[in-house]
């Protein structure tokens, strides 16, 4: 090879020739044939952990040509882990599934019944559970027992004597029993109704009468009113001047509507309110 270069200062006047001289030889042709070996890969019907490993088994090492840090490397079956045996738990599996080409579904043997028993029991105990936890929080809203005990109230009417008026407590507020008289109840059953601010007659405000149950709340703004008082002998209220007659209905002052009457049953010698 003969190269001729001239100065950078005469750069559009160099010339380079390159000579190739044949040396007369040729190649050799190869007359050996390369053996390959053809690989067949048996059909498997299902897979499974069982024919996954049979297959690594079979194709040999693994070559990852392509991935990141990855040039051609060539990864042995040792740095795969393809050498690791798969685990065997035929000593805890029953007889009819240790066949691995066999789904469990196909396996007309199954234990099917402990499987129904399994799901019935767990669906009752979660009805159950569902069935306790709604009382629960139903039961969270109603009345304790302290205040159902308050609901209601019983008294022994042979310990009011006639003519007096005994306060009780229910529900937070004063409860007025009068045992009344002969001539209280002939008295108020003689008034005129229609003169009333609140009409309404004796005998629907009273189940027996000789006995008016009544809350001492006044219905103006809520005093306690005494009883055996006032102008027309039933219930006075000295804040604002209301008078109730024996009664309890409102006939003189501010107050609009007679003393309320609650619900109330005789049983025996006994008085249930509530």
């Amino acid at each position: 090879m003969n190269v001729i270069a001239k100065s950078t200062n005469i750069a559009p006047f160099v010339k380079a020739t390159i000579n190739v001289i044949s040396t007369g030889l040729k190649p050799v042709a190869s007359t050996s044939k390369i053996l390959r070996k053809e690989f067949v890969i048996p059909s498997i019907e299902r897979t499974t952990s069982y024919t996954l490993y049979q297959d690594i088994q079979f194709l040999g090492p693994l070559r990852i040509t392509l991935g990141i840090g990855v040039n051609s490397q060539v990864m042995q079956r040792r740095l795969a882990h393809t050498d690791i045996k798969v685990p065997n738990f035929d000593s805890v599996r029953k007889d009819n599934f240790k066949n691995p080409n066999i789904r469990k579904m196909d396996n007309s043997s199954t234990p099917k019944a402990f499987s129904y028993l399994l799901s019935a029991g767990a669906g009752v105990a979660s009805a159950y559970t569902t069935k306790t936890f709604v009382e629960q929080i139903i039961f969270s809203f109603s009345a304790s027992a302290e205040v159902l005990a308050m609901a209601k109230i019983e008294i022994k009417l042979d310990a009011i004597p006639e003519g007096k008026n005994v306060v009780f407590k229910w529900r937070g507020k004063p409860l007025f029993i009068r045992h009344r008289t002969a001539t209280e109840i002939e008295t108020e059953s003689k008034v005129d109704v229609s003169t009333l601010r609140d009409p309404e007659a004796d005998t629907d405000r009273v189940q027996k009468p000789e006995w008016l149950v009544v809350i001492g709340v006044c219905t103006h703004l809520g005093c306690v009113p005494i009883a055996n008082a006032g102008e027309f002998g039933g219930y006075y209220c000295p804040c604002h001047g209301s008078h109730y007659d024996a009664s309890g209905r409102i006939r003189k002052g501010p107050a609009p509507l007679n003393l309320e009457v609650p619900q109330h049953q005789f049983v025996d010698n006994l008085l249930i309110v509530g």
